[in-house]
């Protein structure tokens, strides 16, 4: 490697000409390109604005996190999960499993750089990305030049906070989902969650476990499903049946199931949607909560389910309802948004949501060498079956173009560090 400072335009710059694509993010979905990309010898440079692989699972998840489907559809490309892991191995199995699945394939992430453009360069048919240091008091920045670029950084890039009439105001604590850890610190205290999602479900769960007094805020219908029926994973199962049935079908047999298992919720408050799970699932990318005890609480009465909020006041919260709670804290489990947007110029194969315009299975390719992994609403199975079709692509194009023995490469190059 060498390299050599940019003066004129470019002053303190470092420019990076890479030889294959450019890969922003070093979770799961860049992880599993870079290794089915490795294998095939094409080398690779993968960008990430935290200082480790999997920031979202390692820093901003909650601490009794596990994964919520059975670990054969969670496994990356190339590597299963050990043997001894549970059938739902918790967070730090998973980030352990991610560490040595870098350490197999050493892939080795250029840590602490977050990408503030990227443009397609219509003149030199090539991408230009350019970063921003995170690490240290003194800012350097770098362009990186590919002819083809990955966009891995997933679904949950940023937490989604909603504007809520008085909530800016509250005097309690107010948090993301993604900063909640544990529900020690929460003990005797009147929490309110906002949401109903797998996320809301399972801070309530925990608040209830540590003695907190939880409510958790249902301002719409949710599918709550077991997260076990008949003996299989209710995934696997809806997996097996939909070989078989047509969808409608599949969502009939699992409602009709979910009945028998957990019983009329709308007594509890819990209304389920007009479209099946599964079928809400394809068309609107809605995910069932897979219960893993909230509902016991909920029952029991140490969740308790509340209607949307009106507005906050000092340290009340006012529901649609007019019922006035006292509360000591709120925990946001809202979601989460690309920001695909804020940085990637481009408009013709990403939406103004930070998701491919071209619907699953299909919204993997762009044009101009662009591709997107991890965005196909379908977890981590998905995050993997994206990796295996967008190194395929890649490794075509790659045998092409040394098999016609042509070097593409930037013909104003003055500066470049190459990789």
């Amino acid at each position: 490697m060498f390299s050599f400072s940019e003066q004129n335009n470019f002053f303190g710059r470092r420019c990076v000409w890479v030889n294959g694509p450019v890969i922003v993010g070093a979770g799961p979905s860049g992880l599993a390109i870079s290794a089915c990309l490795k294998d095939q010898g094409i080398p690779f440079v993968v960008i990430e604005r935290s200082d480790c692989i999997a920031s979202l699972w390692q820093k901003r998840t909650y601490d009794r996190l596990k994964l919520h489907l059975p670990k054969r559809f969670c496994q990356l490309p190339k590597v299963p999960f050990p043997e001894e892991y549970p059938e739902y191995p918790t967070k730090n199995q998973f980030v352990a499993y991610l560490e040595e699945y870098a350490k197999k394939f050493d892939i080795k992430p250029q840590f602490n750089e977050c990408v503030q453009s990227a443009k397609f360069d219509e003149a030199c048919k090539l991408w230009r990305v350019k970063t921003v240091s995170t690490a240290g008091s003194v800012r350097s920045e770098t362009e990186y030049i590919c002819q083809m670029l990955v966009v891995a950084t997933g679904e949950n890039a940023e937490g989604v906070i909603p504007e809520i009439e008085g909530l800016k105001e509250f005097s309690g604590e107010v948090i993301h989902a993604k900063d909640y850890k544990t529900g020690v610190k929460y003990a005797g205290k009147n929490v309110l969650v906002v949401g109903c999602g797998n996320s809301g479900m399972e801070v309530s769960l925990d608040l209830a476990n540590h003695n907190a007094k939880p409510s958790m805020v249902m301002r719409s219908s949710v599918h709550v499903l077991p997260r076990e029926m008949l003996g299989k994973s209710t995934f696997d199962l809806a997996m097996m049946l939909m070989a078989w049935l047509p969808l409608w079908i599949v969502d009939r047999i699992l409602l009709i199931i979910a009945w028998f298992t957990l019983g009329n919720l709308e007594t509890f408050g819990i209304k389920r949607p007009s479209l099946g799970p599964l079928t809400l699932k394809n068309h609107h990318g809605k995910t069932p909560v897979l219960d893993i005890g909230a509902l016991d609480k909920i029952k029991s009465g140490e969740i308790t389910v509340v209607p949307g909020i009106k507005r906050f006041t000092g340290k009340t919260v006012e529901l649609v309802n007019n019922e006035v709670l006292n509360i000591d804290s709120v925990i946001l489990a809202t979601g989460y948004f690309s920001n695909v947007p804020f940085w990637l110029h481009e408009k013709e194969f990403f939406a103004e949501n930070g998701f491919p315009k071209t619907p699953f299975p299909n919204g993997w390719k762009g044009k101009g060498g662009l591709y997107a992994a991890g965005f196909t609403r379908r977890g981590l199975a998905g995050a993997s079956a994206d990796a295996v079709k967008i190194s395929k692509d890649i490794g075509k194009a790659w045998k092409k173009e040394l098999n016609q023995k042509k070097q593409k490469v930037p013909t104003h190059r003055r500066c470049i560090s190459t990789f």
